[in-house]
Formats: C-alpha cells, structure tokens, sequence
C-alpha cells in the first residue's frame, strides 16, 4: 500500500466541483498499470484494465471533499461563505481555511463572536461566520477572490498511534486510493474480466459523477467505495446506530438497493482470506455513489464496500490503515476469482 499517494490525495485541495488537480495525480498514479486512461465531461478520472473484456466491473471511490464556496466579499474585506456539501458551522469556529481563489490560494481564518460579547449562538449557521484573510476592504480581497471560489479547511493529515490516520477530507478521498491501489494490484495480475476503477466527482454535492460514469461504462457491476460511520468512540448510541468499529475490517451494505449476488461474492472471498466484515443497513438508499450508479443505463447491479470512519464530516475524520489494506485486498482477491461467467440475477 503506497502512504505516499495516499497522503499526497489527502494534501490536494479537491472541494466538490473543483477535483482538477487531485484528478490529474490520480491518473498520473494509476497509467502505469492500467491499460487504458479515459476521463469524460463530468470530470472523473478512469483507469481500466482489460478494455476488451465483455463483463465489466466498475469501482467507484468519489473524490471530492466538502468544503465552502464564498458568496460575497463585504466592504471592510470580509469573505461570507456558504456550504459546499453537508459541512457543519460548529467545527468551523477558530479554523485556518485556504481559500482557492481565481488569483491564487490566500489564507483565512474563520472568525466568530468573542465568548466576552456574548460567544456563538447555539443555532449557529455560516450566516454568522465569515473568513479573515488579513484584507483592509474590498477592492484588496477582489484581486484574489471572486464569488464561486471554493474554500477548505487547512488542515493537514496527522498520524495517530496504532496505525490511524486522522485528517480533513478522508471521506472519501480514502476510497479513490483504495480504486486506485485495486486496479494497481491487478494491472499486475492480470483478471479474467475488464476493470474501471474511477475516481468521481460531486459525490458530496450531486452525484452526477458517479452517474456519468455508469451511463458511459454501462458495467456489468459496480461497487461504491466509500466510508460510513464509525461507531466505537464516546456518546454514541451502538442500538440506534450500529457497532462499528476501527481495525474490525471493511463493512458491506445489506438493504433494498444491494445485489444479493454481489455481496456473496464478497463474502465469500472474505471467508477464503480469513477476513472479518462488519455490517450496515441500507434499507431504502446508502447515501453513496451506489445510488445513482444503480439507475444508470439499462440499471446496474450494485453493492457498497465501506471504510469505517469516526467524527464524519469534521476536520479530523480518523480511520486505520489496517481497514484500507483489507479493503483493498476483498476487492482485489474478489474480482480475481471472476472468470466473466457469473450471473448477478438474485433468481438465478
């Protein structure tokens, strides 16, 4: 498993609508083991092996990260922000932001109220928040900002003890490793069947990534790799919300939208590595790429591999490094027992 990458993926500014640059590294990562590079008009990144081949597996691990979009520039230099994806104002309070302006990246603070003039609101919106670039007014912050520019978090990763990383954005640039490590692993080894592992955009936002990428592949399966919630630290309710835990293997979707066929596959291939999963239900949708991945085309067979992550959507998301690796392998060791004859048809 290449750290490097990884951390290189999770450094890369890539707020949902403005993957660019992460995209490019992506491709430079996977070209030398994938036969075939492609991109389309929505912007995902798609490394293929096998481009010939008649049964075709997608693997979907979305990009984009959620972030904020400025909205206005006041008078006295101030930038007013919205959200850019289901980000939340209360971690927001005292964080550094780059701010990716047409001009260049500058960087702010987040500023709010003075616990000595009353502190925060308990409602607490982006409506009463605003980002400090250090401006005296408007015309300053103009030749570097325009509204539209996208703002994230300046938050680089940290390494915490017993192999798990913490950091802004591992949801879910974590699973567009994890696409990008699979295909490496069988661009060496060779599956029977064709493989396009893509990094998608706008998951955070749309999902048309993951649209655009099923109606142009037309697969004959598709996985979303993305992440879910952890539940294994203080204040959660495990009866309401499940017992999920890190280091305790990838969790697989059980619910309306998952191919029964698919999942066994996995399962199977996790019981021949010895390999624990976890699971989740997804009664009526996941909330993933797997969604619009399901209703493209003709209709795909989908399932959902998941990284469990603690404190989602917060600058300091932590997963391990333990779950990655055995992510990486299920999906490997799994499309490699593949010979393209298999039927995904829950009546068959």
């Amino acid at each position: 498993m290449n750290n490097d990458f990884l951390q290189e993926l999770l450094t890369t500014p890539s707020p949902s609508s403005q993957e660019m640059d992460i995209q490019r590294k992506w491709i430079d990562y996977v070209r030398p083991y994938a036969d075939k590079i492609d991109t389309d008009t929505a912007g995902n990144a798609i490394g293929i092996v096998n481009p010939d081949a008649d049964f075709k597996v997608l693997l979907a691990g979305h990009c984009d990260e959620i972030g904020l979009v400025i909205k206005k520039i006041d008078d006295r230099g101030f930038l007013r922000m919205d959200k850019m994806g289901g980000i939340s104002p209360k971690p927001a309070i005292g964080m550094k932001v780059d701010v990716l302006g047409y001009g260049g990246t500058i960087t702010g603070v987040i500023g709010a109220n003075a616990e000595h003039h009353g502190g925060a609101k308990d409602d607490l919106s982006f409506d009463d928040l605003y980002i400090d670039c250090g401006a005296k007014s408007k015309e300053e912050l103009e030749e570097y900002v325009t509204i539209g520019d996208l703002a994230v978090y300046k938050r680089d990763p940290e390494w915490l003890m017993n192999n798990r990383l913490s950091g802004r954005g591992l949801d879910n640039r974590t699973g567009a490793f994890i696409v990008a490590e699979v295909l490496r692993r069988l661009g060496e080894r060779r599956p029977k069947v064709g493989v396009y592992s893509v990094s998608t955009v706008n998951e955070e936002t749309n999902m048309g990534g993951a649209h655009f990428a099923s109606a142009g592949i037309n697969p004959t399966m598709a996985i979303a790799c993305d992440v879910t919630f952890a539940t294994d630290y203080p204040g959660v309710n495990t009866d309401k919300h499940g017992d999920l835990r890190l280091d305790d293997g990838p969790v697989l979707a059980k619910g309306a939208p998952i191919n029964i066929k698919i999942n066994q596959l996995l399962q199977t291939t996790a019981a021949k590595l010895n390999m624990n999963v976890q699971y989740e239900l997804t009664s009526r949708n996941t909330g993933t790429d797997a969604d619009r991945m399901r209703l493209a085309a003709s209709g795909i067979p989908v399932s959902l591999v998941s990284l469990p992550l603690r404190y989602m959507h917060s600058p300091v998301e932590t997963v391990s490094l333990k779950d990655i690796e055995e992510d990486i392998e299920l999906l490997t060791e799994m499309i490699l027992s593949l010979d393209g004859t298999e039927s995904l048809k829950p009546l068959d």
